[in-house]
This record gives structure tokens, C-alpha cells and sequence, in this order.
């Protein structure tokens, strides 16, 4: 029984109407798992147009492993008529082409007849998913971010926030300075590295006492525009 789950059984000669149900229906429950299991990994934004590709992908992929089977010609076939789809998308997240490669493959066992494979494999990679996200492997401990602070001409911009910087443990590299209102304001652009328990609030309050109330900006991460 198992060396029957765990082995290539369906070719051209032996696919039958049940068999390719059975195909189908186990693409779609093993998607559902992998897209559940993306969902469960990224609970603070996906797209239901993305998890439902994740569905139909396995499926998708299943059927056409079953048009080929061991026809040559009929892959060259379907080779010349995929050949012609364009993917005008700009590359995603390194994750989400994880995820769509896993929903490929669970396609691909399940399309060549290994059950058992597509089933033991996706079980034990949505399992590692799920404990790496828990685990939080991977995940920086800092955050580094563009800070903009407009100060008085009558205040030394080389340690102005020192002080603040070393209270709050922020590493801190002065990028850019220029002059605003004809000269009598300073605009210094910081790039800073924030560790995620550090009180943002608490910090950016200590640095608006030192500049007099002036304009204060923390984005979310520098880039070419904040410049």
C-alpha cells in the first residue's frame, strides 16, 4: 500500500477518469493547505488574489502533468503554447516565490502519481513554515530609518542630538545638511538604527526639546527620495 503512494503511477496507458478526479481533488486540498499556511505565516497583509492562486496553481499544474504524460510531442505542444504567456510583473517577495515553487511542485507530484511524496512533502513544509515564523527566524532586531530634524542656525549641528542618541542606544550616521529660510534653519537628515523596543515617542520628544519645537520626521526606511 505505501510503495503504491510512494511511487509514479499514472502514464497515458493507465489514466482513467477516477484517477485523474483523485489527481485533482488532492491538488486542491494540498493547495489549500500551502495557502492557509501562507496566510497563517503573514497575518499582516496578503492578497486573496494570491491565496487563491495558490489554490488553483497545484491543480492547474496537476492537469497539465496529465495532458503530457509520457507524450513527447504533446510537451513540445504545450511547451509552444505556454511559451507565449508574458509576466509583465515586477519580481515579489523572495516568500511569496517560495510559495508559488511549493505550489508548483505539490502540482507536479500529485500530476505524476506520487500521492505520497505531494503529501508528506507539503505537510512537512507547511510545518516548517509555521515554526520558522513563530521563531521569528530571520527577523532584525533593529530598524533603520531616515530622521529629519530642522534646527537653529545658533545650534551646533556636529553633537547636537549626541546626547539623545547615546540615551536611547540609536546609532546614527549624519547624511545630509542643508539651509532653509534663507539660512536661518538647518535641515539635518540622519540615517538611524532603532532597536524595535526602543519608545519612538520618548525618542523623538527628546530630540523636539533639543531643536526648539521644529519640524521632525522619522520615515519608515531611507530611500533615494527622502535625499
Amino acid at each position: 500500500m505505501l510503495d503504491s503512494l510512494f511511487s509514479t503511477t499514472l502514464t497515458t496507458e493507465n489514466l482513467t477518469f477516477s484517477s485523474a478526479v483523485i489527481t485533482i481533488l488532492l491538488a486542491l486540498v494540498l493547495g489549500g493547505m500551502i495557502s492557509y499556511t501562507y496566510m497563517k505565516t503573514n497575518p499582516n497583509g496578503y492578497s486573496q488574489s494570491f491565496t487563491l492562486t495558490m489554490v488553483l496553481l497545484p491543480v492547474i499544474v496537476a492537469i497539465i502533468i496529465l495532458l503530457i504524460g509520457s507524450n513527447i510531442a504533446r510537451a513540445f505542444s504545450l511547451a509552444g503554447a505556454f511559451s507565449i504567456i508574458r509576466f509583465r510583473s515586477a519580481p515579489g517577495d523572495p516568500k511569496d516565490i517560495t510559495f508559488v515553487l511549493f505550489t508548483m511542485a505539490a502540482g507536479l507530484a500529485c500530476g505524476v502519481g506520487s500521492f505520497g511524496y505531494a503529501v508528506l512533502f507539503t505537510i512537512i513544509l507547511c510545518v516548517l513554515m509555521v515554526i520558522l515564523n513563530r521563531v521569528k527566524f530571520g527577523v532584525r532586531k533593529t530598524l533603520q530609518k531616515v530622521l529629519k530634524v530642522t534646527i537653529p542656525e545658533n545650534l551646533g549641528y556636529e553633537e547636537a542630538f549626541a546626547e539623545v542618541f547615546a540615551e536611547f542606544k540609536v546609532g546614527y550616521t549624519l547624511s545630509k545638511i542643508r539651509t532653509t529660510e534663507l539660512g536661518s534653519l538647518y535641515e539635518l537628515v540622519y540615517t538611524v538604527t532603532i532597536d524595535e523596543q526602543t519608545n519612538q515617542k520618548e525618542f523623538m520628544d527628546a530630540i523636539r526639546c533639543r531643536n526648539g519645537n521644529l519640524d521632525i520626521s522619522l520615515t519608515m526606511s531611507p530611500t533615494a527620495n527622502d535625499y
